[in-house]
């Protein structure tokens, strides 16, 4: 399992398309708990771009605070679980709140 997570500085975003990077979160399947964690540049913004690049880069999930409804699809459609309205500073804890049930959600702080 690979989790993206899209970051602002080295903290989640609230807006997926948007962000300054994403840290890939890797994942123990069997174990359930994160292995390593690392941060990359996206390519720049284009509509329709990032899900493909995510699932190119072998990502399973994705763990936001906000996204547009046509990135969702997008990322539907390719076979990645989208997961909205996280709130929380560090990927390496959401992930592992992710892992184990506990992940803090609210609303999904994008609409466009």
């Amino acid at each position: 399992m690979r989790i993206a997570i899209p970051l602002s500085g080295k903290t989640l975003s609230s807006h997926f398309g948007h962000c300054e990077q994403f840290a890939f979160v890797e994942v123990d399947d069997q174990a359930r708990q994160v292995k390593g964690v690392t941060f990359v540049q996206p390519p720049p913004h284009q509509p329709g771009l990032l899900p493909r690049w995510l699932h190119e880069q072998g990502v399973t999930t994705v763990i936001a605070g906000g996204m547009g409804p046509r990135a969702q699809q997008l990322l539907s459609e390719l076979g990645i679980d989208v997961i909205l309205g996280a709130t929380g500073l560090h990927p390496e804890k959401l992930a592992a709140d992710y892992l184990a049930g506990q992940l803090a959600i609210g609303e999904n702080r994008c609409s466009h």
